[in-house]
């Protein structure tokens, strides 16, 4: 019985770690070609495993990038958790994340899956196959509304703007959707627009009188 209960955890072991072997090599491949021209074949053989091998981690192109944003969801929450956790001031914890975001470990990664997300046929993939990562980006939003509200108690936020308007403007800011082009262009590095997108958030677009 235990020489078939170790049987058993290695081979999910080994299950395990080809399926995380995929999913980083499925990666690599939609950062370099897009999704549109990324094929099941070329990550089968970057793997170095056959295609049916793949189909039966995965059985679809739809499927890896469903389980890409899963498993960078969780990592980011992980992470992004570490990086608050670092910080004092409800300010200084919201431009972090926003560091965090565009300039830190994730930075073409969040491109490369904002892309994927925002196309319009991926977009009915998650409404149909992405209650998972509803779920992650709602825990991301309860998060930064719980820091807008530290701030309010602190006086360091205005109390008169609803923390929900607060939330939403504040996701807004952090997919790298919106700023791509710039990046793409060389017009800005990922740090000027931590710089500028925080200081529109905190400060308004206000000239200074």
């Amino acid at each position: 019985m235990a020489s078939s209960q170790v049987h058993r955890s290695l081979k999910e072991k080994q299950r395990q770690e080809r399926e995380e072997l995929i999913l980083k090599v499925a990666q690599d491949v939609f950062l370099e070609r897009g999704y549109h021209e990324t094929s099941m074949d070329e990550i089968a053989s970057r793997v170095g495993i056959a295609k049916g091998t793949v189909y039966l981690h995965f059985p679809g192109k739809d499927d890896l990038v469903i389980a890409i944003f899963e498993r960078d969801m969780q990592e980011i929450l992980s992470q992004m958790d570490a990086c608050l956790d670092c910080q004092t001031s409800p300010q200084a914890r919201l431009e972090a994340l926003l560091h965090f975001m565009y300039a830190g470990l994730f930075s073409k990664r969040t491109q490369l899956l904002s892309s994927i997300y925002h196309s319009a046929d991926r977009q009915r993939l998650f409404a149909e196959k992405g209650g998972c990562l509803r779920d992650l980006w709602e825990r991301v939003a309860q998060r930064v509304a719980q820091i807008l509200e530290e701030g309010k108690a602190r006086g360091d936020f205005d109390t008169t703007i609803p923390t929900s308007i607060m939330t939403s403007t504040f996701l807004s800011l952090i997919s790298p959707k919106s700023y791509e082009r710039l990046l793409a262009e060389g017009q800005f590095v990922p740090e000027d627009i931590v710089a500028h997108t925080g200081k529109i958030f905190f400060r308004g677009i206000q000239a200074k009188s």
